[in-house]
């Protein structure tokens, strides 16, 4: 089974996902890298599939730290053909800065990212799952059925892959987990931009759903706590409204508790800070996703796919 790498890029950005494969796997003959740069994600890895000759598309992102098992985890998935996708966590650093440490915190536990925090821990078994536990940072498929399916909608950026695997699903066809399969990448180094990637999330989800064939319920959670604390205020003269706001702060303490006896790391007990703020930043920009209609395609006509290391042959300085 050889693996066709897929990393979006923009143009002459550094791409750590590179040199970090050429580090671990530089002889390794069975994959080859395609880097495609540009302005639309999207766009940019439907370009690299079709140019990839592998038979496993294996997306990255820029900054994905691949581990070296990861290829054979693919295969022993895949042994199964109904297996179209395989997947794992995206792990924070241990040298990312107390900020991204923080934010990844409030990513891997439960309370802060709800069903999908499996994006961001190691643990549990393979497992079927769905798209709840599955990033595209870290995502292999079957090449024949991505385009078969016809890849990612171009009118999504991010939750492409979301949608994409909702069609996988109603192909009747796998989705796997394995929580050894993972990449090391590095959180948001502000505070900003943290807030812009869950405004994009909870943005992306809420186009999502306007195309989707499926609806999550629990993915809306976050939408009625910023209607809740909209109409608290509102009637905030009322005693009984705080309630609910109470029960969530407390709930967010103990989340937070948790976190420092997993990890041990005092600055977990900020994460009652910066729960509120992920999740209201979610909940209003899924509430303008759903708000402003389909989104169209988004298309850049200078995207460009670079094949820097060729299937069958070592990692060699003129591939770059």
């Amino acid at each position: 089974m050889s693996f066709s790498v897929i990393i979006p890029v923009k143009p002459g950005g550094y791409v750590a996902a590179c040199t970090h494969l050429k580090s671990i796997l530089p002889d390794d003959p069975g994959y080859e890298i395609l880097l495609a740069e540009g302005s639309a994600p999207s766009q940019q890895r439907n370009l690299a599939a079709r140019e990839a000759v592998g038979d496993v598309l294996y997306f990255l992102d820029d900054d994905s730290l691949i581990t070296a098992e990861n290829f054979a985890h693919c295969v022993e998935a895949m042994s199964d053909p109904m297996v179209a996708v395989v997947g794992g966590p995206s792990i924070t650093p241990s040298g990312d800065s107390p900020l991204q440490q923080l934010f990844g915190y409030a990513l891997a536990s439960a309370f802060g990212s709800g069903g999908v925090n499996r994006r961001y821990r190691a643990v549990g078994v393979t497992r079927d799952t769905t798209d709840k536990e599955l990033i595209l940072c870290n995502l292999a498929v079957r090449r024949s059925l991505f385009m078969d399916l016809g890849g990612f909608s171009e009118c999504l950026y991010p939750n492409e892959e979301n949608e994409f695997m909702d069609r996988v699903k109603s192909a009747r066809y796998r989705l796997i987990h394995n929580p050894s399969m993972l990449v090391y990448r590095s959180q948001r180094r502000t505070l900003k931009a943290f807030i812009r990637q869950m405004f994009n999330y909870g943005r992306g989800r809420g186009e999502q759903t306007l195309m989707a064939t499926s609806f999550s319920l629990t993915s809306f959670v976050p939408l009625f706590f910023v209607v809740y604390l909209a109409l608290a205020l509102i009637f905030i003269k009322y005693v009984f409204v705080l309630a609910p706001l109470v029960i969530y702060l407390c709930a967010a303490l103990a989340g937070s508790l948790d976190v420092l006896r997993r990890t041990g790391n005092p600055c977990a007990l900020l994460l009652p800070l910066v729960y509120p703020l992920m999740h209201c930043t979610n909940g209003v920009g899924l509430l303008w996703g759903l708000t402003h209609g389909k989104p169209d395609p988004v298309h850049d006509n200078a995207v460009r796919v670079r094949r820097i290391k060729k299937l069958g042959e070592p990692f060699t300085e003129q591939h770059q």
